[in-house]
């Protein structure tokens, strides 16, 4: 492991941190904390109104982005740290952490770190690093109950990928309370989206979602798509939540038998959903959760590949391709 301090430079455009939901951002600045917090010398070329410097990171601002932002790295920076893919040549050891999926035959740099092993094979990589949580900011109360009748949602309601529908349509089958958050944006049937098991709450801060999770009994993720990640999955396991989940992307990585139900189809899922009690412990889950998708595991993580490429290294043997017909059309996977 380096034991010298390092001095890594990010480049993100929007304003860090955010307020509300922002999966991207958030695990952006918690990488940047948590590595200020190791010793690191850390500093973010990005949005004048980043509030990030009262957590020990030095901000150049860059007010134009138009501009060539690479003419405002520090000359004695070790390695830079990019969060989006870039065709942009960069005079510095580099880093690319790419959290979601490309287009048919896109390519990346051969330094390109992915988010999950599902993820990463889909572009023919090995390397991904798994996110994690800052677990001060989730405080977790025990859940003793065995209700099994208040069901969360996490993510963007109008996104036909994270399937929305198929959740209200099996709550309302199965006669269980749903919360929506992360909007209320939707266009499928009024039948669903107004009925009296659903309360939907929009996009929540941090200080009202952890008190709305703390109440619920299980969180739904039947994506339809190849989720590279799921930050909300690893959300819901900080509150003691099993989560029901379709089998695609990460999921079967992220969900085992001890931490929730992977469901291949509506009926499975329905099923799932309308079991008499939760037999999940909630302890096991959290305990789970602090093992392995915590902040300062994912920043160790990072620092071992940082090492690699300063040793003169690349990631990745060949530069990473999009192995599949694009990931972002609107074929839904099968549920």
């Amino acid at each position: 492991m380096i034991k010298r301090s390092l001095k890594i430079v990010f480049e993100y455009p929007s304003k860090l941190p955010v307020i509300k939901y922002g999966g991207t951002e958030r695990i952006l600045f918690w990488f940047m904390r948590e590595l200020v917090k190791i010793g690191h010398k850390v500093t973010l070329i990005g949005h004048p109104q980043s509030d990030v410097e009262q957590h020990g990171i030095a901000l150049v601002k860059n007010y134009s982005e138009d501009s060539d932002w690479r003419r405002l790295i520090p000359s004695n920076t070790d390695i830079v740290t990019l969060f989006y893919s870039s065709k942009l040549k960069i005079d510095h050891p580099l880093l690319v952490i790419f959290g979601t999926n490309g287009v048919a035959g896109e390519t990346f740099h051969p330094n390109t770190v992915f988010v999950s092993k599902k993820n990463a094979a889909l572009h023919g990589s090995k390397a991904y690093v798994y996110h994690g949580l800052p677990l001060e900011e989730y405080p977790f109360k025990r859940k003793p109950s065995k209700k099994w009748s208040n069901f969360f949602f996490l993510a963007k309601a109008k996104w036909s990928v994270k399937n929305l529908d198929n959740c209200l349509r099996a709550c309302k089958e199965a006669g269980k309370n749903l919360d929506v958050a992360g909007g209320s944006r939707w266009h499928g049937p009024p039948s669903l989206f107004f009925n009296r098991f659903v309360r939907y709450h929009g996009m929540l801060p941090q200080h009202k979602k952890i008190p709305l999770m703390e109440k619920m009994d299980a969180f739904l993720w039947p994506v339809r798509w190849h989720e590279p990640f799921g930050i909300a999955v690893i959300e819901a396991y900080s509150q003691g939540l099993p989560v029901i989940c379709s089998p695609y992307g990460s999921c079967p990585e992220l969900v085992n038998e001890k931490t929730g139900i992977i469901c291949r189809n509506y009926a499975e899922f329905l099923a799932a959903i309308s079991r008499k009690e939760n037999d999940f412990d909630s302890e096991y889950i959290r305990f789970y959760l602090e093992e392995n998708f915590n902040a300062r595991k994912m920043a160790l993580e990072y620092l071992r590949l940082y090492e690699k490429i300063l040793r003169g290294e690349t990631i990745n043997p060949t530069p990473p391709k999009t192995t599949s017909k694009t990931l972002w059309d609107l074929d839904l996977l099968p549920f």
